[in-house]
């Protein structure tokens, strides 16, 4: 069922079957809608699904029910989209997908995931994908209006902390679940001290990526570190900030980069509200001007977002919520890799809705530290 299902999907979804190649004319990285294929692998374990444990741990293991490689394959021939199922001992099975972040941003994977369902289920596609990434393009000529701090060149990249690097260091991992009733107290701190004239609102995700940002910047402070600056980023989808708004069926990468930047000193001082404002004032900073401005810097300059740390928020994509015609996944999660920079955020699946599961890593000294300040900060 799953395979054909994907074939049908590829009929509308072509450049899942293409190839990342380098355009010798440009010299930048192109989909080479080529036909050439996408990875389809079955597997089996001898477990059942009860004794995989907590689904929510972040355990290496599961990198074993997802496809990144194809083996039969050469590297510079792997498809950009590779679909694993494996079944269990139970009769349960997983699904694991490994896409190349050129084929998707986390709104149009979901549409996907829909999308599949509906074919699964003999239906028509529940969103037909907008699949014209010209609407993207850079401005002929580029023009760069705006300080990009969230950018850096890849020459200056040797010197510049990056937060996409894996890390060879010990990591200990760590869930902090925070509740509805949590997080309804955090935007009431933050609501004590946010400005009057209310650009920013203490939305939930808001205050957990300041409650994030501020465990972060202190976790590892010195007495000396406190006049170092500290930067967050998170994505913002720019569908409905353009001028014309983007289909919201748009397919592709439709999130640029908001970030914050403070001194370590005011983020241990300051009140909550202005930290959560700080994080607001990141995504209020992307226009329709600022993201075309964004667009162009990418046109000109071969870079990438950097910063000291990311917090990617799979909170509110609804993975989990795509009705198959088995029912709805028991949970959904990327494969956690080693990197002490990226800060997860997963919606709680012991039925609080509006509750969230925070992941971070980071060494032992640190994670004690970023312990501390998040209790703190929750009390």
């Amino acid at each position: 069922m799953l395979r054909k299902a994907l074939v049908r999907a590829m009929d509308v979804y072509e450049f899942l079957a293409g190839r990342l190649r380098v355009n010798p004319s440009s010299g930048r990285l192109d989909v080479d809608c080529n036909g050439a294929g996408a990875g389809f692998v079955t597997a089996a374990s001898e477990y059942t699904l009860e004794e995989l444990g907590d689904l929510v741990y972040p355990n290496p293991a599961f990198a074993k029910l997802v496809t990144s490689q194809l083996q039969s394959l050469p590297k510079d021939d792997q498809p950009l989209f590779a679909f694993q199922v494996t079944s269990f001992k139970c009769g349960g099975f997983s699904m694991g997908i490994s896409t190349n972040h050129t084929t998707f941003d986390g709104l149009s994977f979901k549409t996907f995931l829909a999308n599949l369902a509906s074919l699964l289920s003999e239906k028509p596609l529940s969103t037909p994908p907008c699949n014209d990434r010209t609407l993207l393009k850079a401005r002929t000529p580029p023009r760069v209006t705006f300080p990009h701090h969230e950018l850096v060149q890849l020459q200056d990249s040797e010197t510049t902390t990056t937060v996409f690097e894996a890390t060879s260091e010990h990591l200990d991992f760590n869930i902090f679940k925070l509740s509805s009733q949590q997080i309804l107290r955090l935007k009431e701190k933050a609501s004590e001290s946010l400005s009057s004239t209310g650009c920013v609102r203490a939305t939930g995700f808001n205050v957990v990526t300041a409650l994030v940002w501020r465990c972060k910047a202190l976790s590892f402070v010195e007495e000396e570190d406190l006049e170092k600056e500290s930067t967050i980023l998170y994505a913002v989808d720019i569908r409905g900030r353009l001028d014309p708004q983007l289909p919201s069926s748009y397919t592709g990468n439709a999130v640029l980069t908001a970030y914050a930047k403070a001194k370590r000193k005011a983020l241990l001082e300051e009140p909550f509200g202005r930290i959560v404002e700080m994080v607001g004032e990141g995504a209020n900073r992307i226009t329709d001007e600022y993201a075309r401005s964004a667009i162009d810097w990418g046109e000109l300059y071969k870079g990438f977002p950097h910063g000291e740390v990311l917090v990617s928020s799979w909170w509110k994509l609804g993975f989990a919520e795509v009705e198959y015609p088995w029912g709805k996944p028991k949970y959904c999660c990327p494969v956690v890799y080693h990197r002490k920079d990226i800060v997860l955020l997963f919606p709680d699946i012991d039925g609080d809705s509006k509750g969230v599961y925070v992941l971070a890593a980071l060494p032992a000294e640190e994670m004690a530290k970023f312990q501390n300040w998040f209790e703190d900060t929750i009390s």
